[in-house]
């Protein structure tokens, strides 16, 4: 078995409620639920390409009217292309 040891870091308040949410439904502890997300991203880091990710904290702004076309765009969103659904069929190649 692996020897643990301790880490310390600060969350914010959001991230704290999140996690005892979490645990307090699953019945997992907080260490590994912790220790488990870690790993999970480090090993994400490692095996994907570096401009695959996206650096924390990130935002994208838009102004209004763009953010009123992205809605309307999300409230009626386009039948695919023809080669599209081809494609997702398996009529194509």
């Amino acid at each position: 078995m692996e020897r643990e040891s301790q880490i310390s870091a600060f969350v914010s308040a959001t991230t704290r409620t999140l996690l005892e949410k979490h645990v307090r439904a699953t019945g997992l502890k907080k260490g590994y639920v912790i220790q488990e997300a870690l790993l999970h991203y480090l090993r994400a880091l490692d095996a994907l390409p570096a401009d695959a990710i996206v650096p924390l904290p990130s935002r994208i702004v838009v102004s209004r009217r763009s953010g009123e076309e992205i809605a309307k765009r999300l409230a009626a969103p386009r039948r695919p292309a023809k080669r599209l659904r081809a494609l997702l069929k398996g009529d194509g190649d």
